[in-house]
C-alpha cells in the first residue's frame, strides 16, 4: 500500500476527537450563482490560470479558494467547505473513511509529483550524491543529517502533506518491512537522526520556499518537498545555485492530485472539467507550467524532457493505522522536533477592553493552553519540553511570566500517543489563570515590549542552543509610548547578527498599524498575520506551524 499522505493523521485525528466545529478557513469569496467553487490547497495556486482556461473550453466558470491543509482537509469532513469540490495533493484515506464517502461523491485522479530531497549542486557535488550510480539511501540521508552534511528546509511533519510524507518514508525504511506498519514498528533513532538537518521550519510551500532562497548556504543547503515545487524553484532563477533532486532508492510517496465533487447538483460541470483536465493539451499544460507529472504514461513520454528521469519509482508501504499516525504526530511535536521556546507579546491597553478584544486574546490563549480539543487545537497545544513566556505591556512592558511544560520520554520503538501528564495540565492551567487576571488599561509602549522580549531570548539562547526561539506580538494599536519605531530598528540592529535566527511574528487587529507592522515583519525576518480578517484561534495555529 502507498505511503499515506498527512491526510491519514488529519482524518484519525478526526475521527479520535470527534470534532464537528466549523473549520477556520477564512470566509469564500462573493461568487456568481454559476461559479463552480473549488476549495484547494495552497500549493495549488500555480493554477488559478485554469480559471479562464476553463471557461473558454467548458463553459464552466471555476473559482479558486485556498486553504491549508489542516483547515481545507478539516472543512470537507465536516461538511463546512462551502465550495462544490476540492482539489487535494492526496486523499486516499479521506476516501477510506465514512465521512470523506459521504462528503466526496467522486473524484479522479489528475497528476503527479513524487516526494524528493533537493540538494544544492556544489553540497551533492562534495559527498559524492551527484552520482547517477549511487543509490542513496533514506538511512544515508538520515545519516548525513545527524553528520551535518545535510541541513534541510521542509514544512511542518504535524500540519502539511510533504513534512509528514517525509517523516513517514523515514519511519517506512527504516523499519525494514514490506508490508502495513504500525507503532512498533517505529525506529526512534533513525528519526532523531533524520531531525537534527531540520534547520527551516514553515506551514506552507510558499513560505517555506522564500525562506530557503534567503538563507540557502548559510542556514540549509536541501529542500525536502514535492518534486514539482523542486523543479520551479530551480526553473526560477532564485536560488543561488541550484538543486540535484534525489528520490531515496527504497521508495517514495506520490502526491496523485485528486479532483473531488462535493456537491452532487454540480455532478454534470464536474464531469466536464475531468474531462477537460484529462485531455492531452490541458495534461501537457499541466506539465509544461507547473511541472507536475501526467497522468496518462503515453502524455508523459511527450514532457520527459521537462522532468527527470528517476522521478516515479517505488511506493514506501504504510498503512491506516491509528495509533501509527496519532504516535508519530505526538511523539514529534513533544519529543523528537527541536523544541520551542517563545515569548508572546501581549497588548493589554485600554483600547483592548472594547469591541470584545479582551475576550478574543484570552479564548486565543486557552487554546494553546489546552482548552480546545479540536484538530486544530491539538495541533496548536503547548507541548512536552516547551519553555513559554507571556509578556503583558501597556505603558511599558510590566509582569512577565515563566512557563515550562516538562519532558516526557519515550522508550524503545512504540511511539502510540500518551495522555498529558498531570504535570502539563497543571502548567497549562496556570497559563490560562495568568490570562485571565489580565487587565486593559493604558497606553501602547509596543517596541518597548518586543525589544525586551528579543533580548530574553537572545539570553536564553546563549543558556541553551537548543531550543527553538521567536517572539509573537498581538496588538491592537499604534505604538504611543517609549521607542518609536525607528529607536526600535536601530536598537535592534545593534543586537548580535544572530537575532535574525529569531522571527516575530506580529499579529495586528483594531487600529493598529498595518503598514508598519509589515515592515517590522520583514525588518525582523518574520510574518505579519490580519487578526481582523482571521479569528485569533486561527492566527495562533498558523504561528505554531511556524515554529
Amino acid at each position: 500500500m502507498k505511503l499515506s499522505a498527512l491526510f491519514s493523521v488529519l482524518l484519525l485525528l478526526l475521527a479520535a476527537c470527534g470534532d464537528k466545529q466549523a473549520p477556520t478557513l477564512p470566509p469564500p469569496a462573493v461568487t456568481e450563482a454559476a461559479d463552480f467553487v473549488v476549495l484547494a490547497t495552497s500549493d495549488l495556486r500555480d493554477l488559478q490560470p485554469l480559471q479562464d482556461m476553463a471557461l473558454k473550453a467548458t463553459g464552466v466558470k471555476l473559482s479558486f479558494r485556498f486553504g491549508t491543509t489542516l483547515e481545507s482537509t478539516q472543512a470537507v469532513l465536516t461538511g463546512q467547505a462551502q465550495a462544490h469540490a476540492a482539489w487535494f495533493a492526496n486523499a486516499k484515506y479521506l476516501l477510506a473513511s465514512q465521512e470523506g464517502l459521504m462528503r466526496v461523491k467522486l473524484q479522479e485522479k489528475i497528476m503527479l509529483s513524487p516526494i524528493a530531497i533537493g540538494v544544492s549542486e556544489r553540497d551533492a557535488r562534495q559527498y559524492g550524491w551527484d552520482n547517477p550510480a549511487l543509490k542513496l539511501t533514506w538511512k544515508d540521508v538520515g545519516n548525513a543529517a545527524r553528520d551535518g552534511k545535510l541541513r534541510y528546509a521542509m514544512s511542518n511533519p504535524a500540519t502539511s502533506n510533504q513534512g509528514f510524507m517525509a517523516l513517514m518514508g523515514v519511519v517506512a525504511a527504516a523499519s525494514g518491512k514490506t508490508e502495513a506498519l504500525n507503532a512498533a514498528d517505529v525506529d526512534r533513532s533513525a528519526i532523531r537522526d533524520f531531525l537534527k538537518g531540520y534547520a527551516i521550519v514553515g506551514s506552507n510551500s510558499t513560505e517555506l520556499s522564500e525562506k530557503f532562497i534567503q538563507q540557502q548556504g548559510v542556514r540549509a543547503n536541501a529542500f525536502i518537498n514535492y518534486e514539482s515545487w523542486l523543479l520551479s524553484l530551480n526553473a526560477s532563477g532564485k536560488l543561488r545555485e541550484k538543486l540535484l533532486l534525489i528520490y531515496p532508492y527504497e521508495g517514495v510517496s506520490t502526491a496523485d492530485y485528486p479532483f473531488m465533487l462535493l456537491d452532487d447538483a454540480r455532478r454534470d460541470d464536474y464531469i466536464k472539467l475531468v474531462a477537460w483536465l484529462k485531455t492531452d493539451a490541458t495534461q501537457l499544460w499541466l506539465a509544461r507550467h507547473t511541472l507536475r507529472r501526467p497522468i496518462q504514461p503515453e502524455v508523459a513520454a511527450k514532457v520527459a524532457d521537462l522532468l527527470p528521469k528517476p522521478g516515479l519509482q517505488i511506493e514506501l508501504p504504510f498503512s491506516p493505522s491509528k495509533a501509527l499516525a496519532e504516535g508519530l504526530i505526538s511523539a514529534y511535536q513533544n519529543e523528537f522536533r527541536k523544541p520551542i521556546a517563545s515569548v508572546w507579546v501581549l497588548d493589554t491597553s485600554g483600547s483592548m477592553a472594547s469591541h470584545g478584544r479582551r475576550e478574543q486574546l484570552l479564548e486565543a490563549i486557552a487554546f494553546i493552553a489546552g482548552a480546545d480539543s479540536s484538530l486544530t487545537g491539538r495541533i496548536a497545544n503547548l507541548n512536552h519540553r516547551e519553555k513559554f513566556w507571556l509578556q503583558p505591556f501597556s505603558d511599558t512592558p510590566y509582569g512577565r511570566a515563566a512557563f515550562e511544560v516538562p519532558a516526557i520520554g519515550g522508550q524503545g520503538k512504540d511511539v502510540e500517543e500518551q495522555a498529558d501528564s498531570e504535570a502539563k495540565r497543571k502548567v497549562l492551567a496556570q497559563v490560562r489563570q495568568m490570562a485571565g487576571n489580565l487587565k486593559m488599561k493604558g497606553h501602547t509602549a509596543l517596541y518597548d515590549a518586543v525589544y525586551k522580549s528579543l533580548r530574553l531570548m537572545l539570553a536564553e539562547r546563549e543558556r541553551n542552543p537548543n531550543y527553538q526561539y521567536s517572539v509573537a506580538v498581538f496588538t491592537d494599536g499604534e505604538n504611543n509610548r517609549g521607542r518609536s519605531i525607528a529607536q526600535f530598528k536601530h536598537d535592534y540592529s545593534a543586537l548580535p547578527k544572530d537575532v535574525k535566527d529569531i522571527p516575530v511574528f506580529w499579529v495586528f487587529f483594531g487600529d493598529a498599524n498595518e503598514a508598519a507592522l509589515k515592515d517590522l515583519a520583514q525588518f525582523t525576518g518574520g510574518q505579519v498575520f490580519d487578526g481582523r480578517k482571521d479569528r485569533l484561534n486561527t492566527v495562533f495555529a498558523r504561528i505554531r506551524e511556524n515554529q
